[in-house]
């Protein structure tokens, strides 16, 4: 049947007999453009140009009309001409087409162009019912799934997977994407350079709190993926905690100032969302975390925590404590936020205990599963155009090592970590170590007492200078160089800082 008729009998039937009443709604779709189109395409080729890049035979709504498209792209690609005469070999055999008219067909499509001209908005009429279509798939496929009762599927996951399905179509449907002048980037960088050049601090990205860190840096800036990696014990959680908690105030100070507002996004996996607060509020308080934990608190201390309680709560910082969260569900979170709140900063705690999408394929090792999620962070973090920080694990291979500073190598899965990050930074505490190693008398007859004394000195006072100090190595920086920054770290209130803050007391009580 000619597709102008099967358009009128959907039509028909669509109204029922009364013409009130419809007994269904047919899909979106309009045939006429779809045959001005390939009528237009057959008679110019070139103008395949313009809608090549977001249009392809699936979004044509008769199957036939799809094929005939892609006919026209394959020969065009190998350098042939794409006509009535050329596509007839193609089509011989086709019984879709002998059903509408066979050969002649590619005739009668040439004599409806109307114009070459109007090739783009043919294109986006068809794109725009495809579009209507798979959103009437989805919504479907929504009811269906809610109407299900399935243990492992609960209504949270399956609202998830449908926020996932929709942002699919969407980055899917965007026509706009592709080549850009390279005017249009680099009026974007003069922006930022501007903005760099007449900030104060030089900070164009969200500040850190560091001086050092900021000043290497410039602040973690949007769309980079920032990995935090260390071994167990060197305060990871905390110093992502401390960036996070200082983004946030600077967020707040800001809002008040009548700049846009901003908001921190805190996924943590491994720590509970009252076990991070209670950091954060030891921190603002200066009351040491352990003293906060069993409630061992003098009137002053508690004061100070009432205080600083009250400060914290007008804070923009979200805490997403769900264990075991997949790729897919980080970023679907993450969309939320940033369009409720207006996300400008993601810490994710930490890597290795994201999972990969529910909908992946499964990974023969750990390796291309690591791959999947640091891929699926940094398309997260372009995608919603805001930095994001993994913390990241370290390998044993540095326990094993006489020097224990990390190196790129000792990253667990470390080739795609290293690949897909734009800045890794590792943390070490010599202090740490050091305390682990303390000398001990030996009984050999070689260990005189004045042996053992002199190593236990060089000891101590190799441990009185890097008490309460810690490296920040940046070992890789894709947009600088690299370097290693040096802060403060007060166990007590697992509180970092400026390394030439150490003595204050008004900071840090030693």
């Amino acid at each position: 049947m000619d597709p102008s008729r099967q358009a009128a009998a959907l039509s028909v039937l669509a109204r029922g007999e009364d013409a009130e009443q419809p007994l269904f709604r047919a899909q979106p779709h309009n045939l006429e453009a779809e045959q001005a189109l390939l009528g237009a395409l057959l008679v110019d080729n070139g103008g395949l140009d313009r809608v090549s890049g977001y249009l392809s035979g699936e979004h044509f709504f008769q199957p036939v009309h799809g094929r005939i498209y892609d006919a026209i792209v394959h020969l065009t690609e190998r350098g042939q001409l794409a006509d009535p005469i050329t596509l007839k070999a193609y089509f011989e055999q086709d019984g879709a087409l002998v059903d509408i008219g066979g050969a002649e067909y590619l005739v009668r499509l040439v004599a409806s162009a109307i114009s070459i001209i109007n090739v783009n908005d043919y294109g986006r009429q068809i794109h725009d019912r495809a579009l209507r279509r798979s959103l009437i798939r989805i919504g479907e496929g929504i009811v269906n799934t809610a109407f299900d009762f399935e243990v492992d599927d609960p209504a949270t996951a399956q609202i998830e997977n449908a926020e996932q399905r929709l942002f699919d179509l969407a980055e899917r449907g965007e026509i706009e994407g592709g080549f850009a002048p390279l005017s249009r980037a680099l009026a974007k960088a003069i922006e930022s350079a501007e903005r760099a050049y007449k900030h104060e601090s030089k900070v164009t990205g969200v500040p850190t709190g560091f001086s050092g860190l900021d000043a290497l840096l410039g602040g973690l800036h949007p769309s980079d993926l920032i990995v935090l990696a260390g071994r167990p014990g060197m305060g990871k959680t905390a110093l992502a905690s401390n960036i996070a908690f200082h983004a946030a105030k600077t967020f707040a100070q800001r809002s008040t100032r009548g700049d846009p507002a901003s908001s921190v996004g805190i996924f943590s996996l491994e720590m509970s969302g009252e076990q991070l607060a209670a950091r954060i509020l030891s921190e603002e308080s200066n009351v040491p975390s352990h003293s906060l934990r069993v409630g061992k608190l003098t009137q002053d201390e508690f004061d100070r925590l009432v205080v600083a309680s009250q400060q914290l709560t007008r804070l923009p910082l979200f805490i997403d404590d769900s264990p075991a969260l997949s790729v897919a569900a980080l970023r679907t979170r993450a969309r939320r936020l940033k369009r409720v709140h207006h996300l400008s900063l993601v810490v994710v705690d930490y890597l290795q205990l994201v999972r990969p999408s529910s909908g992946a394929r499964g990974y023969d090792n750990r390796v291309q599963e690591v791959a999947e999620i640091t891929q699926g962070l940094k398309a997260m973090a372009k995608e919603l155009d805001v930095p994001v920080l993994a913390l990241s694990q370290l390998s044993r291979a540095v326990e094993q090592r006489e020097d224990k500073r990390p190196q790129l190598s000792d990253l667990r899965e470390s080739g795609t970590i290293e690949q897909d990050a734009d800045v890794v930074m590792f943390i070490f505490r010599e202090e740490y170590y050091l305390r682990q190693a303390e000398p001990k008398p030996r009984t050999s007859e070689e260990d005189s007492d004045s042996k053992f004394q002199t190593r236990y000195e060089r000891w101590t006072k190799r441990l009185e200078e890097v008490t309460g100090t810690t490296d920040l190595i940046v070992a890789k920086h894709r947009h600088g160089p690299t370097s290693n920054v040096q802060l403060y770290f007060n166990s007590n209130t697992t509180k970092f800082g400026n390394l030439e803050t150490r003595y204050d007391p008004g900071d840090f009580p030693v």
